[in-house]
């Protein structure tokens, strides 16, 4: 029944049928869950529980979208994380504290006046943070075997705990806030000196991010269990068992404190608490930031091959780009124009994590077709996205070179290696001022600014004109037309040298490419004339030529030395 083609197989391997039956486990778990809570705290205080419980969650969750903006995660993950938290999870360690508090009644002298309050304190300790974090890892555990192609790191695994842990605090804190407030009514006390005032700052003002910061920890253990090599499988076992651990000791200081009276728990709170928190945050962000360097690393293999052009790999590397290209196509093709750049930048991401998953020999058995799956998407929307991108990419500094280790022997599978539709070829010239161009067989962009000129062109020479007067710039070996705008800078596709993209490119196999190392011999396409521009007098096709280094201004005496290197073993240029 369960071998290839029997009746239990078939069914497991039925996407929908498990979707819907983990729905339904998970909302009868928080029907159960929700049923529970309001026994215990009564109507009216459930109401005023839940209506408080849901303030800081917003903020939560905007926090951990915000860390998640490289590569952000499909809402079904987050989603079902949440509810794991909210329902599965929380139901699993109300029933199980609940045992646990019994048995250790049992255990203790309950005829002491302590002997409840010792039960309590023991349970909370040793017993909850044990529970609860198990309940949560889970949720977890099951995102990094069922949704392996969205667990690519640190950040990751940091977001799904988080979020888990959000829906566990926000279910806890309705328990916790609906018993305070009936506590209030019975002993008549109410406005700021009440249990719930107090319990609404403790819980949801002080430490709103308690919860999230012990899972988190399980997170950073499946993150770094996801970043390593296929081989190192050690790594990938024991350190999230280590860092569960963690998340568990963590959480009984926590529970701890509360039994030292207010002056230890605020001394746990800020020489502890507080300090993790900061490193936590500080190690996701760090880790956010070698994603990006990863993308530009990763995607300078594809500029190489021609399938991007060579500012793409800078502005898909910078947040700030991002913004920009996506608000530029707003504002000047219109929302369409900026949810196809939202897209392009997207698929190109997830293009780069997969090529670094596949140098670390986990990227699976399905990589070149997966690959082949993006760049399709890339090139579908080329047209929208590429000049925005090439725009925003003036705003970013100049990466220094990096060199990217090579994989492990045996553990890259062979890649589609395409042949450019753009050539791969590139080229830096001079304009009046200071200028860049880009230039390739196939396509040709030109922008403008007011007073650099940056041209990104097609075979001939170029002339950008801005606000203050005209530059002309030589490419090897291509070059374009640029018009620029004024008063502020701009880019327009409609006038200047339109981008002249070749047919869709076929794919051949090759070996494993290295980012920075020699690419693989390949036989020179013919170039193909684009259409001539009205402006202009059509010029028979060049054959092609190897980059030549650009010659110095002619207007300018001491001209301004800036090693750039484009490319897997490009020249490097002087501008």
């Amino acid at each position: 029944m369960w071998g290839p083609g029997g009746r239990l197989a078939r069914v497991w391997h039925n996407k929908a049928l498990r979707a819907t039956a983990l729905a339904g486990l998970l909302s009868l778990s928080g029907l159960i869950i929700l049923a529970l809570v309001r026994e215990q705290t009564g109507t009216k205080g459930f109401l005023v529980g839940l209506g408080l419980a849901v303030l800081p969650v917003p903020l939560i969750i905007a926090v951990f979208r915000w860390l998640d903006r490289v590569d952000p995660k499909p809402w079904r993950n987050l989603l079902f994380a949440f509810a794991w938290g909210a329902c599965a999870a929380t139901l699993v360690a109300l029933i199980a504290n609940g045992f646990a508090t019994e048995w250790l009644m049992t255990t203790v002298d309950s005829s002491s006046p302590t002997g409840q309050a010792d039960a309590d304190a023991w349970g909370a300790t040793f017993v909850a943070p044990f529970v609860e974090e198990s309940a949560k890892a889970a949720a977890v555990l099951l995102l990094f075997l069922f949704r392996r192609r969205d667990f690519n790191g640190l950040v990751d695994g940091v977001v799904v705990a988080g979020i888990t842990a959000t829906g566990f605090a926000f279910t806890e804190n309705i328990l916790y806030l609906g018993s305070a407030f009936v506590s209030d009514q019975t002993l008549g006390y109410s406005g700021i000196r009440s249990t719930t005032a107090a319990t609404f700052f403790i819980r949801a003002v002080m430490s709103p991010f308690a919860h999230p910061l012990f899972t988190s920890m399980t997170g950073v253990g499946f993150g770094i269990a996801a970043a390593a090599a296929r081989h190192q499988r050690a790594r990938r076992v024991l350190i999230p068992i280590a860092m569960l651990l963690t998340a568990m000791v963590l959480h009984g200081v926590w529970n701890g404190s509360a039994t030292l009276g207010g002056y230890g728990f605020l001394i746990v709170y800020a020489l502890f608490m507080v300090p993790v928190f900061g490193l936590l945050t500080w190690l996701t962000i760090w880790s956010r930031t070698k994603e990006l360097r990863a993308i530009r690393e990763q995607l300078t293999a594809y500029q190489t091959a021609g399938w991007l052009t060579p500012p793409e790999p800078i502005a898909l590397s910078s947040m700030r780009a991002r913004g920009i290209a996506r608000d530029l196509a707003r504002r000047t093709h219109g929302a369409a124009a900026a949810r196809t750049v939202g897209e392009y930048t997207a698929f190109a991401t997830s293009l780069a994590l997969l090529r670094r998953r596949a140098y670390r020999g986990t990227a699976g058995p399905d990589f070149t077709t997966r690959e082949k799956e993006l760049l399709d998407r890339l090139w579908e929307r080329r047209e929208t996205a590429q000049p925005a991108l090439a725009h925003a990419a003036l705003s970013v500094p100049l990466p220094r070179p990096r060199h990217v280790p090579r994989p492990a022997p045996g553990t890259m599978p062979a890649p589609f290696w395409p042949a450019g539709p753009y050539g791969g070829g590139y080229a830096y010239g001079y304009g009046d001022g200071q200028g860049y161009g880009y230039g390739s067989p196939a396509s040709g962009y030109g922008y403008g600014t007011p007073g650099p000129n940056y041209g990104y062109g097609s075979p001939g020479t170029g002339t950008g004109h801005d606000s203050s007067g005209p530059g002309t710039g030589h490419d090897s070996p291509g070059s374009g037309t640029g018009h620029g705008s004024s008063p502020g800078p701009g880019y327009d596709p409609g006038s200047g040298a339109q981008a002249q993209y070749g047919p869709h490119p076929t794919y051949a196999p090759w070996g494993a490419p290295l980012p920075h190392g020699p690419r693989p011999p390949r036989t020179p396409q013919p170039l193909q004339t684009p259409p001539p521009h009205p402006s202009q007098t059509p010029q028979p096709p060049r054959s092609l030529q190897p980059p030549r280094s650009p010659q110095p201004p002619a207007n300018s005496a001491t001209p301004h030395v800036s090693p750039v290197a484009y490319g897997s073993g490009g020249p490097e240029s002087r501008l």
